[in-house]
């Protein structure tokens, strides 16, 4: 078999437990379902940090967070640091970005060869949090209730204009692979930004689904919520301003839309390999960078290890991949980057790196094999805290330190609510202690503190002079060679128009 394509689609903020592949009665997703069905679906996956930038660039580095210094929405991703892109070049593939993928810094390529779109969010450090001041709100760029207000649908926002530009330069690229001379595989990654809040949705979308059928969160007593929660639920006003029935109902029901509107985008994509003769020779993976806590623990968005915000989905078809597979073991983002390196050396020596990867493959899984593992772990830095907060996760057992919070330990299989802490329950307290050990081995937490807090306050310094006279901006502007596009005068107009058809006359 010839090496094989791969196209890398991912969704932002979905959680696996609002999609219809993974048994939400009401949530549409025909399309990751007819992939689920013909491939393998992981049901243990998580992001490595429950943030944009952090989980992204963990994912590409395949290592964790603190290795990389990408502490949170505002650290710069440093062009030294190898990414699958670059490993995949080395293999001999074409790599190419379409979409979101929030890199901080002057460094926009990180390894693929071209970036079709331009970044939805900033590349500078104004997204900087503040651990000198962790108990004050942020304003501004930050999620508050005004999303869950302002929650319905539209004709067009900005997130609409930007998915629809992402798709479009996606698959007018799968077409350019097909009608080019190069024969190198692709490794395409179209990213989009829905269903990510703001919760508003286009009216096709939207009226896919009946106000009535929307389920409402599931608010536990505040007796559960840990401390994080009740930070988490602080600054983004849900204490102090709230929210009502209809808007919970208004933002999941847009929630829901959008992430119907992802899937079509799947579909689209996975219609034009077929268009082009392509679909047989390549591997589709599906993921999302976190997911959203959509009201439960009475809390929004992420930047927590509970399940809603950390668990993501994670799909697998095509050529070598087992049809109709689950993999209900533990794996995490750390575990794509080898992953991709099995795709695309097929069993043979990997490029040399120059560093060692977290991960594990997950190949032999997806291909109907025994899982390798099932465990990994986690880091946030991100806002809301004053300490880092660490996860572990085992087989069962969900694990969560943070030094300044009490221990939290759920048997997700069991509570897969995570409403009962058993940190304090005599009958796990050896678990809790080698958990705990785990966590002083694996982590220097005040060092760890102690670099996140010294590169905040240079990245405040920074922002603040890049503030005073011309800007200079980092956003990445993707090049245009109009003068040999479509037909210009230099050109065979009997040779461009057949040239740029598919199929072939």
């Amino acid at each position: 078999m010839a090496t094989p394509n791969i196209l890398f689609v991912m969704a932002d903020q979905l959680a696996p437990h609002f999609t219809g592949t993974y048994g939400h009665p009401v949530v549409q997703t025909p399309h990751l379902d007819a992939l689920a069905e013909r491939g393998a679906r992981f049901d243990a996956t998580y992001c490595h940090s429950p943030l944009c930038a952090p989980s992204r660039f963990a994912m590409l580095a395949g290592r964790p967070i603190s290795e990389i210094d990408a502490w949170d929405n505002a650290a710069e991703f440093a062009a030294s640091i190898p990414t699958f892109a670059h490993a995949l070049r080395m293999a001999g593939y074409r790599t190419s970005l379409s979409g979101k993928m929030h890199f901080v810094g002057p460094d926009q390529l990180h390894g693929f060869e071209e970036r079709l779109t331009t970044d939805i969010y900033p590349a500078d450090f104004a997204w900087t949090p503040n651990w000198d001041e962790h108990d004050v709100r942020i304003d501004k760029w930050y999620h508050g209730m005004d999303t869950l207000q302002e929650a319905g649908h539209a004709a067009i926002t900005y997130q609409i204009e930007y998915d629809d530009e992402v798709g479009f330069a996606a698959r007018r690229r799968l077409f350019d692979f097909a009608r080019d001379a190069d024969e190198r595989p692709f490794f395409l990654c179209t990213s989009f930004i829905h269903p990510h809040d703001p919760y508003v949705a286009r009216p096709e979308w939207w009226d896919r689904y009946s106000p009535d059928e929307i389920d409402l969160p599931d608010e536990p007593d505040d007796a559960v919520l840990d401390p994080h929660t009740r930070r988490i639920r602080a600054a983004i006003n849900a204490e102090s301003v709230g929210w009502t029935e209809d808007q919970a109902r208004n933002s999941r029901h847009g929630y829901y839309a959008n992430t119907s509107f992802v899937d079509h985008q799947l579909g689209e994509l996975v219609r034009t390999l077929e268009e082009t003769d392509q679909l047989d020779n390549t591997i589709i993976i599906f993921t999302s960078d976190h997911g959203d806590m959509l009201g439960d623990r009475g809390t929004w968005f992420k930047m927590s290890f509970h399940e809603r915000s950390a668990r993501v989905p994670f799909v697998m078809a095509g050529p070598g991949v087992a049809e109709g597979r689950t993999v209900g073991e533990v794996n995490s983002h750390l575990d794509l980057f080898p992953t991709l390196l099995d795709i695309a050396c097929d069993g043979g020596e990997h490029p040399e790196l120059g560093v060692e990867l977290a991960g594990s493959s997950l190949w032999e899984a997806a291909s109907g094999g025994a899982a390798d593992v099932d465990e990994t772990f986690g880091e946030y830095t991100g806002e809301m805290l004053s300490h880092p907060m660490f996860m572990i996760r085992r087989s069962q057992y969900k694990y969560i330190h943070c030094d300044s919070d009490p221990p939290l330990l759920f048997d997700v299989d069991a509570d897969p609510g995570e409403r009962t802490n058993l940190a304090d329950d005599p009958a796990h307290a050896q678990l809790v202690a080698d958990f705990a050990s785990e966590v002083a081995k694996r982590w220097d937490s005040e060092a760890i503190r102690s670099r996140v807090i010294a590169s905040q306050r240079m990245r405040h310094a920074l922002h603040a002079a890049m503030d005073v006279g011309p800007i200079t901006s980092w956003d990445w502007d993707p090049p245009r060679d109009v003068a040999n596009i479509y037909v210009r005068n230099h050109m065979d107009w009997e040779d461009a128009g057949p040239r740029s058809r598919w199929p072939r006359l």
